[in-house]
């Protein structure tokens, strides 16, 4: 979608507190919108749009309990040789 808006301007804000059972989340990331529109259809009373600006925006509420974010470490060397060796092996396979 064109809106005009510079990537700079186009963010992912979410905010939550600890009194509030619902999380609000703002965002112009397509694949976020995606699972969130998915999620919401499927699970209407769990997750709502709220609004949409019409320049590629969407707000929606979902309940706090069913959003996550994750913080992962960085693979060792170790892990990514691992890693590598297993990808090699099933590749050798097909």
């Amino acid at each position: 979608m064109i809106t005009g808006i510079k990537k700079t301007h186009k963010t992912t804000e979410i905010y939550f507190d600890e009194a509030n059972e619902w999380t609000t989340v703002i965002t112009y990331n397509t694949s976020l919108k995606n699972r969130l529109l998915a999620f919401s259809q499927e699970y209407p009373e769990l997750c709502k749009i709220v609004s949409d600006d019409e320049c590629g925006c969407l707000q929606f509420k979902i309940q706090k309990r069913y959003f996550t974010y994750r913080i992962s470490a960085p693979y060792s060397e170790e892990r990514k040789a691992t890693a590598r060796a297993k990808m090699h092996e099933l590749n050798a396979k097909k």
